[in-house]
């Protein structure tokens, strides 16, 4: 397995995404082309992906690196590994990357969030060392604010 950063779009990543997001999200539609270009193309985010050895997307995630007033910040966001290749290390490969990448970026925490019925999600993220915060989350919905 090896863990890239998606540099162009092609039809086998937007197969790949049209795969992996139901596996994630049910109201989430998945990526087009255009829209993978622009996350590709964003200085802020990176797109990792997870191949095997003939170069099928096991999984991904985004990194979002971006500075603030307090200091250099970094978010993983939309971790998805294919159901068929779970319980293989992917998740762990990718999370690896991601956590490498934001310590060169500079920055000194990395968040993330997790639906706690995501429950082998959830271990993983702790065994990685992530700690579970009290904190508040909100979020508003910009479709019918």
């Amino acid at each position: 397995m090896q863990i890239v950063e998606a540099t162009t779009v092609t039809v086998e990543l937007v197969h790949a995404f049209a795969t992996l997001i139901p596996q994630l999200s049910s109201s989430n539609p998945p990526p087009t082309a255009q829209d993978l270009a622009e996350i590709i193309a964003a200085p802020a985010t990176q797109l990792l992906l997870a191949l095997d050895g003939d170069a099928t997307v096991l999984g991904a995630l985004t990194l979002a690196v971006f500075r603030i007033p307090t200091g250099v910040r970094a978010w993983i966001e939309d971790v998805v590994v294919d159901e068929a290749t779970r319980g293989r290390g992917v998740g762990e490969a990718l999370n690896r990357e991601a956590l490498a990448r934001a310590r060169a970026s500079g920055a000194t925490t990395v968040e993330l969030t997790s639906r706690p019925s995501r429950e082998a999600a959830n271990r993983l993220y702790q065994r990685l060392g992530f700690e579970l915060r009290a904190t508040n989350v909100y979020r508003i919905n910009l479709d019918r604010a």
